[in-house]
């Protein structure tokens, strides 16, 4: 879910200043949604590197969607994307391992 903080975060990187909060949280909810599809899962508002890390690829990709250049991400930010969901998965492998 996408927090008020989370959105005027977005909206003072983006220097948005006039209201359009709805469509400026189901752009930041599709990106989070995008993302862990792509990466796995994180939460936006965790502290942890992979939160932050993938907090930052959502606030990319919704800049792109807000610019209607969403088509152009994926290849801009490829090795981000590849690097965040190697170390999801390593981390959610390192939590199975340790159960056993």
């Amino acid at each position: 879910m996408i927090t008020e903080e989370i959105l005027n975060e977005f909206k003072e990187r983006m220097h948005i200043s006039h209201s359009e909060d709805s469509n400026l949280k189901r752009l930041l909810s599709f990106s989070v949604e995008a993302i862990k599809n792509k990466c796995g899962e994180f939460d936006i508002n965790g502290t942890s590197n992979i939160d932050v890390r993938a907090k930052e690829l959502v606030f990319e990709r919704t800049r792109y969607a807000y610019n209607d250049a969403v088509e152009y991400f994926d290849n801009n930010f490829l090795s981000d994307i590849l690097s965040l969901g190697l170390d999801i998965a390593f981390e959610k492998e390192g939590e199975e391992d340790a159960t056993f």
